[in-house]
């Protein structure tokens, strides 16, 4: 009679238990997903920030964030900033702005780069940058490789996509200029200016 009781008490014990842990990690999931959601930036807000960041100039705007978004989601992050590029050929890029988001603050940052291509010219451009699932800070501070022949353009506004194992780059661009043609290239974000693209 002990002996059925105690395993029967067991058996409640084990039930409770295992029923704890399940709703433990169901609510673990739960905060997680919270939190990343929380971490993200809504189109809308991508929009409202590019509006007042490149002014009169952003009618185009809106096509390319969607498109973006279409084909990425919503970033966890974005750069404000300006950069000037020129090319005979090979060229070099640099830049300079303010790294956003949600749950790691604001960071100043700096990215420059070289290129390669059948591409004459120079430009200086305003430049958002969406950043798709950044797992840290520390993790932005590496080389973006992309192909800005595959640029999409629209309203005066050009979109290229980077990359980093899993970590995307869009830069959303409008500027003045003259620049034609197709290069390959990369940028590197680095804490400090260095005149050195590689």
């Amino acid at each position: 009679m002990m002996t059925s009781l105690f395993t029967n008490l067991r058996n409640r014990a084990a039930i409770v238990l295992c029923a704890s842990l399940a709703l433990l990690v169901l609510n673990t999931h739960s905060f997680a997903q919270s939190s990343v959601e929380q971490s993200r930036y809504h189109e809308k807000d991508i929009l409202s920030t590019g509006h007042q960041f490149f002014g009169s100039i952003s009618t185009g705007l809106a096509q390319v964030v969607e498109r973006a978004i279409q084909q990425y989601g919503e970033p966890n992050g974005y750069i404000l900033g300006q950069e000037g590029s020129a090319a005979f050929f090979a060229g070099a890029s640099y830049g300079e702005g303010t790294l956003y988001t949600r749950n790691a603050g604001n960071h100043q940052i700096f990215w420059q780069g070289p290129s390669l291509g059948f591409d004459v010219g120079g430009d200086g451009a305003r430049v958002m940058m969406l950043v798709y699932d950044l797992p840290s800070v520390d993790a932005i501070f590496r080389r973006y490789v992309g192909a800005n022949g595959s640029a999409y353009l629209v309203g005066g506004f050009g979109m290229q996509v980077l990359s980093n194992n899993e970590i995307f780059v869009v830069p959303v661009r409008a500027g003045v200029g003259a620049r034609l043609g197709l290069n390959m290239g990369y940028l590197k974000f680095t804490r400090k200016p260095t005149w050195n693209p590689f």
